[in-house]
């Protein structure tokens, strides 16, 4: 009797297939958004995801100066940037950065949740954020991406 031998399959840049994908930040809740970005350019939706591999798509956001937070996070949430010299903190409220640089905040948030290591340092070089409706990457036929939809 033969014994049955089955092996893990394991995705390598060889065999990775990229697609891109644009995401609408009008009304989108931004802790939502992101998280699902995040998994995207991690390759969490593909079916040969490979911890160790970069697997994910590239990912274009558009309207990020539309999103919105729940409760009194716009402004209560405070985001802090320290210079590493004496007297360099700089607090800056949600809705603040918000009016400022809307790209910051959504790029902040995703590279929050990627890994914190070499990978996901590639992974966030596939984010594309930007503030208004138009983005110059039409010539990779971007799919347009689903989020949830904000209450």
């Amino acid at each position: 009797m033969s014994k049955l031998h089955f092996s893990t399959k394991h995705a390598n840049e060889a065999t990775v297939q990229r697609d891109w994908w644009v995401v609408d930040g009008t009304n989108q809740t931004v802790g939502r958004m992101c998280a699902r970005i995040a998994a995207i350019l991690r390759g969490k939706n593909k079916v040969y995801y490979t911890p160790h591999v970069d697997c994910g798509d590239f990912v274009i956001v558009t309207n990020a100066d539309k999103v919105l937070f729940t409760g009194n996070k716009m402004e209560e949430k405070i985001y802090i940037n320290f210079s590493g010299y004496p007297g360099g903190k700089k607090e800056e409220t949600a809705k603040n950065l918000l009016r400022r640089r809307p790209e910051a905040l959504i790029e902040r948030a995703i590279k929050g949740m990627l890994p914190k290591n070499r990978l996901g340092r590639k992974m966030y070089k596939k984010l594309f954020v930007y503030a208004g409706g138009a983005h110059p990457h039409t010539a990779q036929q971007p799919k347009e991406l689903k989020v949830n939809q904000a209450t």
